[in-house]
């Protein structure tokens, strides 16, 4: 069941496989912007998960975060959505980042609840 106030949490540890430098967002080595956001929106996907339908699935159609903070390699990064509004299918989420109990990145996401065959055979 999906409600306001709903959380859930993903995480990762800092690798070369999320860094600035490998994924093209930077020089250094150290967790992208990119790979914030994408554990942001994994952290939203995970707490529709439970409240969707057989054939549902979501997507993500607005995002704005901003990142405070830099994390170095091998330390453990999480993100937090919050669901904040729900209007139908749109869900809207508070997010935030952190590392060593430091918030180093925050934001709002929105995702729309869609059915995936009917999605993929409009493509």
């Amino acid at each position: 069941m999906l409600e306001v106030g709903k959380t859930a949490t993903a995480s990762t540890v800092v690798s070369e496989k999320n860094t600035a430098k490998t994924v093209g967002s930077g020089s250094l080595e150290v967790f992208s912007t990119p790979m914030m956001i994408a554990l942001m929106e994994q952290a939203a996907c995970e707490c529709l998960a439970s409240g969707l339908e057989d054939g549902q699935t979501s997507v993500g159609v607005q995002i704005s975060a901003e990142h405070k903070e830099a994390s170095p390699m091998g330390a453990q990064v999480s993100a937090t959505a919050k669901i904040e509004n729900i209007d139908g299918r749109k869900i809207s989420f508070s997010v935030s980042a952190t590392c060593a109990d430091k918030e180093i990145g925050c934001g709002t996401h929105t995702r729309v609840i869609i059915n995936a065959e009917k999605f993929m055979a409009r493509l």
